[in-house]
């Protein structure tokens, strides 16, 4: 096996523990705890699921780091197709790792809050609750600051994959189309705060990402860039 081929190989695995963790941590976890509208059932399930609150900051920290490792795999294995679109693509993807961090930070003050005597003793019951969701809100919207990046990230690795050569096309189609997926979730969500955007706007981002994972996987780059 290649020095090419690993590195994909590589790279496929990573992105495997980055969709599976993010799955888990930004979908599993959310749909047991969150209740729409009702601040008081969303407090209730945190303290009742605690367990999972904390496992999901967990595997969050472990998708973050192996983000942050991500980009710069890909970065060796896609450099010899454009350097200065690579060095972009590890740019947008890691600038978001710091915002994404302040994001867990916010949850683990979620748990000082419920788990700490004092703080039950100086806040009446609604007072708490507020607090407990304003850190929610708080999580949640950089989260969402996130997503400007997770979808920029995906357009000059998108077009990497395009132009390889030792990729399939269409699945660089299908990240480049993807960027676009995360960017309307994002300016929806901050212009149309009460607008449910449709799911199947994440189709593409969905496609391509999953696609690529599994391709460099499985398949690996038995083929040096020309």
């Amino acid at each position: 096996m290649d020095s090419n081929n690993k590195t994909a190989r590589l790279a496929g695995l990573l992105y495997l523990i980055s969709v599976v963790t993010g799955i888990f941590s930004l979908i599993y976890v959310p749909s047991h705890i969150y209740v729409h509208g009702d601040v008081s059932a969303t407090v209730k399930n945190l303290i009742s699921s605690e367990s999972l609150f904390r496992l999901g900051i967990a595997v969050s920290s472990i998708s973050y780091v192996d983000f942050l490792i991500l980009p710069l795999v890909l970065y060796k294995l896609l450099s010899p197709v454009n350097r200065n679109l690579a060095v972009l693509m590890v740019a947008f993807a890691v600038i978001c790792i710091p915002i994404d961090f302040v994001a867990i930070a916010n949850q683990l003050d979620i748990l000082s809050l419920l788990d700490d005597e004092k703080y039950r003793q100086v806040f009446t019951p609604d007072q708490l609750n507020a607090r407990v969701m304003l850190l929610l809100d708080a999580s949640h919207n950089k989260v969402l600051l996130s997503e400007i990046f997770w979808g920029l990230w995906l357009l000059p690795l998108g077009y990497l994959v395009f132009k390889s050569g030792f990729l399939p096309r269409i699945l660089g189609i299908g990240l480049m189309m993807g960027c676009f997926s995360y960017l309307i979730i994002f300016f929806g969500e901050t212009i149309f705060p009460h607008y449910t955007i449709p799911g199947f706007v994440m189709w593409p981002a969905t496609f391509g990402e999953i696609g690529i994972c599994l391709w460099l996987l499985i398949m690996g780059a038995r083929t040096a860039p020309g």
